[in-house]
């Protein structure tokens, strides 16, 4: 009568772990699966950025590929003395190499990227509701000319990783109408 128990416990939970591992695979792909969003990619076309773009290039690349899925929407600037769109596509198998490549073909010049024009043109050009924004800075002193700027406001949301040489910004573009208004909807 003792083994009896035991062995019941384990025919239950032998017809179960199947059930149970195909639910936690269902929820897992149900989470897994988004929509599409905004990416922006904002890079550093200054001189400075002649030294570091290999580097550069390679990181965004493997950046990208833990974030991008089919659907999304890229647009990469080359922000040197004055920012300019230098690829815009949706994501797709055969589309992922294209953006690589659009960083790599970045021709350096100049010694004061234009981050300000670069990331007013992402914030205004947000069309789903959420966006991933990310700025490239290899200058040392260009974050500070966007800061005194009308822009500077934007980069308040912002997260720093730092490099050798160079500085990745994960912009919060949009983000202080949204934060007012859920701490608007907060305290009524």
């Amino acid at each position: 009568m003792k083994n009896e128990a035991p062995r019941s416990c384990l025919r239950i939970a032998k017809n179960l772990l199947p059930l149970l591992l195909a639910v936690i695979f269902s929820i897992s792909n149900a989470y897994a699966q988004r929509a599409p969003i905004d990416v922006n990619l904002i890079i550093d076309g200054s001189s400075s950025f002649s030294g570091v773009k290999e580097e550069v290039a390679s990181w965004i690349n493997n950046r990208l590929g833990q974030i991008l899925v089919d659907g999304d929407r890229v647009t990469v600037w080359s922000a040197g003395s004055s920012a300019r769109v230098i690829y815009t596509g949706r994501v797709e198998a055969s589309t992922r190499d294209a953006v690589n490549r659009s960083i790599r073909d970045i021709e350096p010049s100049g010694n004061n990227p234009d981050f300000s024009s670069a990331l007013r043109e992402a914030a205004g050009r947000q069309s789903s509701g959420f966006s991933y924004t990310l700025l490239i800075s290899a200058s040392p002193q260009a974050l500070s000319s966007v800061i005194n700027n009308p822009q500077g406001n934007l980069l308040r949301f912002s997260r720093v990783e730092d490099f050798s040489s160079w500085r990745a910004l994960v912009v919060g573009l949009n983000l202080d109408s949204r934060v007012r208004r859920a701490t608007s909807a907060y305290f009524d």
